[in-house]
């Protein structure tokens, strides 16, 4: 092949979140390795902050109606329509799927188009905590089928693909892992971040970045922060992220006398991590959190629940802690962490040597680079 390989890449919507950021930075990073990537998302939902709008307004886009969050016969028809289309007049080499809407609707018009080469990644995926087993069950079936007429598998971590297979979607053969990767942050004054959020060098700094939906449990994270707070009566819960339930947790912390500050979605995420001591993730499930790999990049120790690939972030005592999915064991690592600061400071040294060497984007483009060349039958 003399000419650039050309991918189709189609995502459900850039909202905040790992999967945004990922394609985002292939998006960037692939055209200096000879391979043009034309991204499709649908538009975020109502109440979602927009990765676009905070971080990359310049990125090349085309928005398609249709895709987006939200199940609905008539816009996913709609979208599988315009997908063919696309697909049609661009003749892509490869059509790369990310998360499981864009995943069905895009795998079908690229198998309906004949396209070679059909690559989805799963950044989680929705088997467990979130909807009831009847539901779960036929999106296990749907991706099993799918599973059979894609080339190529890719799994955000291990126990992600590990999940997936003992669920009956995929075989080892198709599937490879490939991780995140982040960037390093810019350098930030700790106490100047501080002064910034109102905050004091004594105070001990929890830092929470993410969704504000059921499967994230925050509400979790506040009842374990009461339980904390009476160790250690300095400490402060600092959530950053928007959902459908920031009024309801923020009613929650208030009845439960929990200090905390919600602060919505920002773009200045190095700072927020400069003044951290400590990052936490509550959730119930996840792919590989991005913002445990954001939280290591920027030296900060992370106390993350053992759910996903969170444990191929945080390795337990060496650069954070993992526990189980209750509050009282999140509790319990946050505050062996918050009153051991030489502790603290070890793991947050280790977990960022750790992170820069293995989670980097460069990492991250290289890895897809190979793989696309492989399946088009070219050397690595």
């Amino acid at each position: 092949m003399t000419r650039p390989i050309r991918i189709l890449r189609v995502i459900g919507r850039m909202n905040v979140g790992g999967p945004a950021w990922q394609v985002s930075a292939l998006t960037r990073g692939l055209p200096e390795h000879g391979i043009e990537s034309t991204l499709i998302s649908g538009e975020v939902s109502r109440g979602e902050a927009d990765y676009l709008d905070l971080w990359e307004s310049d990125l090349p886009v085309i928005k398609l109606a249709g895709l987006g969050r939200s199940v609905r016969l008539l816009g996913d028809l709609s979208a599988f329509v315009s997908l063919i289309r696309l697909m049609r007049a661009e003749r892509p080499d490869i059509v790369h799927t990310h998360a499981a809407k864009a995943g069905v609707v895009g795998r079908m018009a690229a198998i309906v188009t004949r396209v070679p080469v059909v690559v989805h990644t799963f950044h989680g995926h929705l088997l467990h905590g979130y909807f009831r087993p009847s539901i779960a069950r036929a999106i296990r079936i749907v991706e099993a089928v799918l599973a059979r007429r894609t080339t190529a598998l890719i799994a955000v971590g291990s126990r992600v693909r590990t999940e997936l297979l003992e669920a009956g979607i995929g075989d080892p053969d198709r599937f490879i892992v490939v991780a995140p990767g982040v960037d390093e942050p810019p350098v930030r004054d700790r106490m100047a971040a501080r002064r910034a959020l109102g905050l004091s060098e004594d105070d001990r700094v929890v830092l929470f970045v993410g969704r504000l939906t059921w499967i994230k449990r925050v509400d979790r994270l506040i009842e374990a922060m009461a339980a904390v707070q009476e160790k250690v009566q300095s400490s402060i819960l600092v959530v950053v992220g928007d959902g459908e339930l920031s009024g309801e947790l923020q009613e929650m912390a208030a009845h439960a006398g929990v200090r905390a500050e919600f602060l919505g979605w920002r773009s200045d995420t190095a700072s927020l991590y400069a003044a951290a001591d400590l990052a936490v993730l509550s959730s119930d499930n996840e792919g590989m959190p991005v913002t445990l790999l954001e939280a290591a990049m920027s030296g900060v120790p992370a106390v993350t629940t053992d759910v996903g690939s969170a444990s191929e972030v945080v390795i337990d005592g060496e650069t954070g802690l993992v526990v189980n999915c209750n509050a009282a064991s999140l509790a319990g690592g946050m505050v062996d962490l918050l009153n051991d600061a030489t502790s603290r400071r070890r793991m947050g040294e280790a977990a960022r040597e750790r992170v820069v060497l293995e989670f980097g984007t460069e990492r991250l483009v290289r890895d897809h680079v190979d793989l696309y060349r492989r399946l088009v039958g070219l050397p690595a």
